[in-house]
């Protein structure tokens, strides 16, 4: 090789020079770039399909687990709020009240009507749970009245702790007489003469209306402590578990997405002196339909199913038909009506709390 073929750099032939020179002028060619674009675009809808797949996979899994976890919130706070159901209505073996009278202010809640402190009443498709009870611990107990009482005060033949702004529970001698749940405005300590005397005027809550049947309410009739009146009701609306309070007026959603809801009792069987918890009952039929002195001994406990279905609509599989539900989900045997015609493209969950009525079992004789 001659020093005229070496380039200014050192130990380069100045003809691989030119060469490389020669290329770098050139650049690319068309061929090259479109492949490159073809290329950089395939890469990118195929990332782009994945990002899209994971998140409707992850909205679909944030979705139906909210709805679980709300529907299982709800079932909890549910089971609750029944477990106290009865608190201050029963007392002496026995249901205090058969019928009931209660308002709220100027409003009539209950006018001699029959009365459970738990009822699940049908509607249409679904049931409706109604739960009354005090708050009150003390609610359990008891006392005579000391003298007759027409509604606007008591004497009592006992002490009762209780304090102005609470309510008690007036049970008459008589079963047939309603009950009636009064505000305490004012209370009198017992003296060694005088015994302790409580006033309903009609400034308290549940004092101002006058009911169309009233009970006769005589010496050794009962008198309860109830504190808060608690009346809550369990329904569906519009796909949405609804908590409402009719005592406020006010009311709140607890799940979304529910399609259906269900109860039934936990009953014993018809023979006298039985204790265990043998069937399941529907709340219809002889005495069931509404619970009456007879039927409410043998209520053990109260069985609650729901059924929810996932927010949102899955994708058809490879056939074209959607593949996410095979069959129309179940409550206690019985199959439940979906609430969209594409039933199939939707996961379904059942939810079941059983919940033993306590205060029915050591309240009530059978």
């Amino acid at each position: 090789m001659c020093a005229s073929d070496l380039g200014g750099r050192r130990g380069v032939p100045r003809r691989v020079q030119r060469s490389v020179q020669r290329s770098v002028q050139r650049g690319l060619s068309i061929v090259e770039i479109m492949v490159g674009v073809v290329i950089s675009l395939l890469v990118g809808l195929a990332a782009t399909n994945s990002a899209v797949m994971f998140s409707a996979a992850q909205r679909q899994g944030i979705g139906s687990g909210g709805v679980t976890v709300n529907a299982t919130t709800a079932l909890a706070a549910l089971k609750n709020d029944v477990t106290s159901a009865g608190l201050g209505f029963l007392g002496d073996g026995r249901l205090l009240c058969q019928r009931l009278n209660l308002s709220v202010g100027a409003v009539m809640m209950w006018d001699g009507a029959t009365f459970s402190p738990v009822r699940v009443t049908r509607e249409a498709a679904a049931d409706r749970i109604d739960v009354l009870y005090g708050t009150n611990v003390e609610a359990g107990a008891n006392v005579f009245l000391q003298t007759d009482s027409d509604g606007t005060d008591a004497a009592l033949q006992s002490r009762l702790p209780v304090a102005a702004g609470q309510a008690v529970l007036l049970a008459p001698a008589a079963a047939g007489d309603p009950c009636v749940v009064r505000s305490v405005t004012a209370t009198t300590a017992a003296t060694e003469t005088d015994p302790q005397r409580l006033s309903f005027a009609n400034t308290g809550a549940h004092n101002a209306m006058a009911f169309t049947t009233t009970g006769a309410y005589p010496e050794r009739s009962r008198i309860t402590l109830l504190g808060d009146l608690r009346w809550n009701r369990y329904r569906l609306d519009s796909g949405n578990l609804i908590l409402e309070r009719p005592l406020e007026q006010a009311q709140a959603v607890l799940a979304r997405n529910v399609i259906a809801l269900r109860s039934q009792y936990g009953i014993t069987a018809a023979a006298a002196g039985s204790t265990t918890l043998e069937d399941w009952q529907n709340a219809e039929g002889a005495g069931f339909a509404a619970l009456d002195a007879t039927t409410i001994g043998r209520v053990r406990a109260l069985r609650v199913g729901i059924v929810t279905r996932s927010p949102q609509r899955e994708k058809p599989g490879p056939s074209g038909e959607c593949e996410s539900s095979l069959a129309k989900p179940q409550l206690f045997g019985v199959e439940v009506e979906p609430d969209v015609s594409d039933w199939r493209c939707y996961r379904y969950r059942t939810g079941i709390v059983v919940i033993p009525l306590r205060n029915l079992v050591m309240g009530v004789r059978s």
